[in-house]
């Protein structure tokens, strides 16, 4: 491969002179390199010392899989994503797998019990014989050798093989000593495995599209780095070329920190975050403590920033802000203690504020299914365990200008009432949906106008025909179809003259979205939402200027509703979902009709979240001649009782 110069970003400003030779120096030895203690140390990982909650559950589905099978990856789960798509068969398979494996090491930790062990040993080994680590989802085995089964002489260094990797590595740090005694030669396999597909593959091949060579960097970019950094600290015995590795890791990480916005915003939505920015910042604190504090702090505003960017998407309770392929409500277990300790880090209260927010003091403190490092984290972290429970934020006004989006409630510290989202941005973002001046609004903290996020992933979803998916399309978001004709995808299809204004009267983003459609024939599309404090209500105004025709196809402004929906001329009742009250909608012109459509749902991730349907409103607004102005406006009703003969049959209630 050709040289390629060493990037300098943020990291390098901060650190000047780092590199291998002074790696090699200020490097932690191997088994002192991760911050947690291992296993050896009873008075971290006794039974007695561990918290309660977290080690009761994790006890009773780990004694819930001892005599069972282990999960079983066959040729066929792995040849599904290549013959019809399906991807999610086989991950879940792994995912299964390794979470058994997680809740087995911290028995194993907890009791040193030959049994729990055994256990260990099992997964492990079952781990170094599985023909590929990486999800076929991202297996280049078709294209480089024709193949629909892994090429187990080219490994592929993804997100899925960083995740067995880091896992090992962290078993290996914990356990070592008593795996040494219980099973000697496991751990010369753990090494062997994890260098031929992992730690070789990284340094040899620099082709890789997540190192973010080209400028996109992402979050397999800090995923994957972070995870490499893990397993080359603890399983490189070779002193040159841990360090060496390591050098590389940072460089990599320094791509992905110089490519974050300023303003901390992830254009891949608030889901990606924990995966991304929220994987950056576990590395560097990683790092501070692998280099002896050597390589200490938070570089660049933009790290420092994105601790942020949780609670400035949440809308209230389980609720978040979900643009892109992210989804409105997230699964609980998201690495709240990781959140904690970079709040803490970087000195934002409100951050630390909304981590404490989801500590419950009888819950656990993590889950198996953030991964074993996450875990073993949290359950060392004795400032996390006894953290007290807070408050979210919710701030009044969130302003992000590099992705466009607004995000406005009536006051401070309160999901009462209607919050208003509005984005304008691009169609070409990491996990993009066509949906320039798209508008989410919540009552209560729960969405009832909103962005149904994305169905379970499927060799579609990232493929050429990722746009025939319904809900990626405009078409099912809050913005107008434009005389028949959806947005396109694409970084030229974005908002224009975008302006936000923000005071103690009203929040308002407005934005010309005529460019964000394939048509010659839009001069301008603006759009203005608008939140009024003082009376709560939410205004959206579209006023256009269209090539004059006779024949265009109708052009209406698209709604998509969870509740139910009770439709009259310029106006809808929308009763929410979650006993989260009512909306009522009116438009003006009184006139444009308005219908609407139900939409079944079938796919597990939109169930989980919506429920079996969405709804939308379709109001044609004509925009046949050359302009015209259509007026939204959304207020909250007062909650009655709504009768079964007011609900068509059709919604589900």
């Amino acid at each position: 491969m050709p040289a390629i110069d060493r990037f300098t970003g943020p990291l390098a400003a901060a650190w000047p002179g780092v590199g291998a030779t002074l790696l090699e120096q200020v490097l932690e030895p191997a088994e002192k390199s991760l911050p947690v203690p291992p296993a050896e140390e009873r008075a971290v990982w006794a039974e007695s010392r561990l918290d309660v909650p977290t080690l009761r559950r994790l006890r009773t589905r780990a004694e819930e899989d001892l005599g069972r099978p282990w999960p079983s990856l066959l040729a066929r789960h792995y040849a599904r994503y290549f013959r019809d798509g399906d991807r999610d068969a086989y991950e879940q398979l792994v995912f299964a797998r390794q979470q058994r494996l997680s809740r087995a090491s911290v028995l194993a930790a907890a009791t040193l019990e030959p049994d729990w062990l055994d256990e260990v040993v099992d997964g492990v080994v079952l781990l170094c014989e599985q023909s590929s680590w990486c999800w076929p989802a991202h297996d280049d085995t078709r294209a480089r050798h024709d193949a629909v089964l892994p090429t187990v002489t080219d490994p592929v260094l993804d997100l899925g093989a960083g995740e067995v990797a880091a896992q090992l590595a962290w078993i290996d740090h914990l356990l070592g000593g008593p795996l040494d005694k219980h099973a000697p030669g496991l751990r010369p396999r753990i090494r062997h495995e994890v260098d031929r597909r992992v730690l070789t593959p990284f340094t040899r091949r620099r082709d890789w599209h997540w190192l973010g060579l080209d400028g996109d960097a992402h979050n397999w970019s800090a995923w994957i780095h972070a995870n490499v950094l893990v397993a080359a600290l603890r399983l490189v015995d070779d002193p040159p070329r841990r360090a060496a590795i390591v050098d590389l890791v940072i460089e990599g990480l320094d791509r992905y920190v110089a490519s974050l916005p300023v303003d901390g915003a992830v254009d891949e939505g608030y889901g990606y975050w924990w995966q991304g920015a929220c994987r950056a910042l576990e590395a560097l604190d990683i790092l501070a403590h692998a280099s002896g504090g050597t390589l200490d702090g938070v570089p660049g505003e933009a790290l420092r920033h994105t601790v942020a960017f949780p609670h400035r998407m949440h809308l209230g309770g389980a609720w978040y802000l979900n643009h892109a392929d992210a989804v409105a409500r997230p699964p609980a277990s998201q690495a709240w203690d990781a959140l904690y300790r970079g709040a803490r880090r970087v000195g934002d209260q409100d951050a630390l504020a909304h981590a404490t927010a989801h500590r419950d003091r009888d819950a656990p403190v993590a889950d198996e299914d953030q991964g074993l490092g996450r875990l073993l984290r949290a359950l060392s972290h004795q400032e996390w365990i006894n953290a007290l429970p807070g408050t979210s934020p919710l701030p009044r006004d969130v302003w992000l200008p590099s992705t466009q989006v607004l995000l406005a409630r009536r006051r401070h510290g309160s999901s009462a009432g209607l919050t208003l989202a509005i984005k304008g941005g691009h169609n070409g973002e990491h996990h993009n949906h066509n949906d320039v001046g798209a508008i989410v609004v919540a009552l209560n903290g729960v969405p009832v106008l909103v962005d149904a996020g994305r169905p379970t992933y499927t060799a579609q979803t990232f493929g050429p025909d990722r746009y025939d998916i319904w809900t990626m399309q405009s078409a099912w978001h809050n913005v107008p179809h434009i005389r028949g004709t959806a947005q396109a995808p694409g970084h030229d299809y974005r908002a224009r003259d975008v302006a936000a204004v923000i005071d103690e009267t009203r929040a308002e983003l407005s934005l010309d979205i005529a460019a964000a459609y394939p048509r010659t024939d839009v001069h301008h599309w603006r759009r203005n939402a608008r939140l009024e404090r003082e009376s709560g209500r939410i205004v959206v105004t579209d006023t256009w200027d269209l090539a004059p025709t006779d024949s265009a196809a109708p052009t209406h402004v698209h709604l998509l509703v969870a509740g139910d929906v009770r439709l009259s001329a310029g106006r809808a009742e929308i009763t929410a979902r979650h006993d989260a009250g009512r909306l009522t909608l009116t438009w003006h012109p009184a006139s444009a009709p308005g219908t609407a459509t139900t939409r079944p749902l079938d796919d597990p991730m939109l169930v989980s979240v919506w429920g079996r349907t969405l709804t939308r409103l379709e109001i044609d607004v004509g925009a046949t001649t050359a302009t015209g102005t259509f007026i939204l406006t959304v207020e909250e009703s007062p909650t009655r009782e709504v009768s079964s003969s007011e609900v068509p049959d059709a919604q589900e209630r």
